[in-house]
């Protein structure tokens, strides 16, 4: 049992190889449900998450906090989702969002340009010229909002456990690979690595429900205690502790010590 998250560009296969491997598993494949989700539980309507996606640097750049309350109410409901494990995850960010969680296997899928490129052709009946042009801003735009939001770069072989690029390795070939190394001990769900996957699901509950009125507030749980990392005048500290205990003591199921730090 575990999560597996597939990053990937637009038409690498990645979708395919995601589908395929949740199939062989019995596991649930998730990728726009999570929008969706977000978009519900927020009240946020849906195309404003998807032109975050697609071009983040200069929509979210228009409101102030807006990065901070959309990674928020985005990282809440996937950690709300993945929560439940036997996912495999092929939307925004999951590399970001699941780092430090041990039975989280981290995958990104790569292909060559040129083969993108034939795809995009055949699909939107356009020319190469066009289809290379529309597939570089979309990578261009892709990369920046990693940039952005999380200050990393989405091509860092680093962020992964596994690289596949889709040309020699087939479809199927990568689909094999993801599947062993799934079964590998160290990705097998723990009682200790869930423990660790409740604590952040708690944090980023708390965080989404905190980002409104305190956007800057930061949120970390261990052991079953929050941590509540905030900036305000020091003259305020008593009213900004009672209103953070107030918003936390309404995120349902959240009875836990919270520990705060209020700083100018």
């Amino acid at each position: 049992m575990s999560i597996i998250t597939i990053s990937r560009g637009s038409y690498s296969r990645g979708k395919e190889v995601a589908e395929k491997v949740a199939a062989a598993l019995g596991y649930e494949c998730i990728s726009r449900e999570i929008l969706l989700e977000a978009s519900e539980q927020f009240n946020i309507p849906e195309i404003k998450l998807v032109r975050a996606i697609h071009d983040a640097p200069s929509i979210l750049e228009r409101f102030t906090y807006g990065k901070e309350k959309y990674v928020a109410y985005l990282k809440a409901a996937l950690m709300k989702h993945v929560q439940k494990d036997n996912v495999v995850y092929h939307g925004l960010a999951g590399h970001f969002f699941l780092q430090g969680i041990p039975h989280v296997l981290k995958v990104r899928i790569v292909a060559d340009l040129t083969d993108r490129i034939a795809e995009e052709m055949k699909r939107e009946n356009i020319s190469a010229a066009e289809a290379r042009h529309i597939l570089k801003k979309d990578d261009d735009e892709r990369r920046r909002w990693g940039m952005q939001i999380f200050g990393v770069d989405t091509w860092d072989p680093m962020l992964y456990d596994m690289v596949l690029h889709i040309k020699a390795i087939k479809v199927d070939e990568a689909v094999e690979f993801i599947l062993k190394a799934a079964k590998l001990p160290g990705f097998n769900t723990t009682m200790p690595s869930q423990k660790i996957l409740d604590d952040q699901t708690m944090a980023a509950r708390v965080q989404a429900a905190l980002v409104e009125e305190f956007p800057t507030a930061r949120v970390r749980a261990q052991a079953e205690e929050l941590f509540v990392d905030i900036k305000a005048n020091l003259t305020e500290e008593q009213e900004v502790i009672s209103r953070v205990q107030r918003i936390v003591n309404n995120v349902a199921g959240i009875e836990v010590k919270t520990q705060y730090l209020i700083h100018p």
